[in-house]
């Protein structure tokens, strides 16, 4: 590759980077906080999370283990238990251990929190509904596929980038 192309690729390489960041910043900085009034995001995903495993995970009873919910959040451990503390001091799940604790600590969601988190899903589905309508079903859906596969590209790189030594070698 000559000179001048290897330059016009770093200013498209350049170009595209800002503009993710842009979309990225403007999606997460975007109206929908608007409708989170009672639940913030974080909370609203956490409960959405530990209501789906409530339904779908008949082993556990209904438990979400906290280090499943952690790595579902890409939340450390802490940062998740300060989470569930707020759910729990706001009576929207319950927070117990098996055995003596050592076992692993888990959730599950209350009749306050399913309330909770049925009135906030239906605040997002008349959001989304009409985003959807505007926007085309089919092309929603490939776009959060797109996104998922970037999301997993940009991780795998992100991991790769963290594996270097200070010099800049490959830590095996």
């Amino acid at each position: 590759m000559d000179g001048k192309n290897e330059i016009a690729e770093k200013i498209d390489i350049a170009k595209l980077s800002n503009e993710l960041t842009y979309h990225r910043y403007l999606m997460n900085k975007g109206q929908i906080h608007e409708y989170f009034v009672k639940l913030s995001i974080p909370e609203y995903i956490a409960l959405h999370i530990i209501a789906l495993e409530s339904e779908v995970s008949e082993i556990y009873m209904g438990r979400t283990y906290l280090k499943e919910l952690a790595e579902k959040m890409q939340l450390t451990i802490r940062q998740t238990s300060n989470l569930i503390g707020e759910l729990r001091d706001r009576g929207l799940v319950l927070w117990s251990h098996d055995g003596n604790g050592s076992e692993g600590t888990y959730v599950t969601i209350t009749e306050n929190g399913q309330k909770l988190l049925r009135e906030q899903e239906e605040v997002l589905k008349n959001y989304y509904g009409k985003v959807i309508e505007k926007y085309g079903k089919d092309n929603m859906v490939q776009l959060l596929q797109l996104l998922k596969q970037l999301e997993t590209v940009m991780c795998s790189t992100m991991e790769e980038m963290e594996a270097v030594d200070d010099a800049g070698e490959p830590i095996e």
